[in-house]
């Protein structure tokens, strides 16, 4: 396959190659740049930089130094470290009953509580919060209207919207009334230690418990987990018994 070199410094080819591994280097909040001529190009700059950099510094000998023998041997240990670490994860796996065993031994911790999908109107006062129920209930205005002109909650810009929430996440006499109250209705006033609230529920969902194929990732990561740092743990102390005086 032939390959396509963006740029040449040094007597180097920079190849495609070799810019798209850099930019697999990067933070993933980077790499979603990756598609854009610019971005890429920024990538190629630095990439020369790199180089430019690294042969200025050859020609100043800073190679021959000790500070460079010291920083080439701490990182000369570091990768030996992570391909050594890599070496001992080498023969871990994972069986589909250990995944089952798993799943059965923390079903309650992987089951859906309850939930449900709330809008609010956040205000000051009693007063204030009836006013705008009247405007509501008597089908002048809507919800999400009154939230975007009244609400004093961030949400009120999104119509009030809060999202799905489940049991423990919102404070008690919010949770009681939200899931208490009918879909589509509109109660309140409900007082908190923020102000009174305006809530209408758009969606319920009662609590479920969890099903094996939803959660089967999720479960070998935590397995893989606790296998990999039992094999390292029990590998350094084997290391540590050989090498240590």
């Amino acid at each position: 396959m032939e390959k396509t070199v963006e740029a040449v410094i040094c007597g180097h080819e920079i190849t495609s190659a070799e810019v798209d591994a850099f930019i697999a280097s990067l933070p993933r909040e980077q790499q979603v740049y990756a598609s854009h001529p610019d971005f890429r190009k920024q990538c190629v700059d630095q990439l020369i930089a790199v180089y430019a950099l690294a042969k200025y510094g050859e020609e100043e000998k800073l190679d021959e130094t000790e500070k460079f023998k010291a920083i080439l041997e701490n990182a000369r240990k570091d990768i030996l470290a992570q391909m050594a670490i890599g070496k001992i994860f080498e023969g871990i796996t994972i069986s589909d009953e250990e995944v089952r065993e798993y799943f059965e031994a923390n079903k309650a911790r992987f089951a859906k509580g309850a939930s449900v999908h709330a809008k609010h109107i956040l205000v000051d006062s009693e007063d204030k919060c009836n006013e705008l129920l009247e405007s509501i209930v008597s089908g002048g205005k809507a919800f999400e209207d009154v939230a975007k002109e009244s609400s004093t909650c961030p949400s009120g810009a999104n119509g009030g919207d809060l999202g799905e929430f489940g049991k423990g996440q919102m404070v008690k006499e919010f949770e009681d009334a939200a899931f208490a109250a009918e879909i589509g209705h509109v109660v309140g006033p409900v007082k908190t230690q923020f102000g009174y609230h305006l809530i209408k529920v758009e969606d319920k969902k009662e609590a479920e418990d969890a099903k094996l194929d939803d959660v089967k990732e999720q479960i070998k990561s935590e397995i893989m987990q606790k296998k990999q740092q039992e094999a390292y743990t029990a590998k350094v102390e084997e290391l540590k018994k050989k090498y240590m005086a």
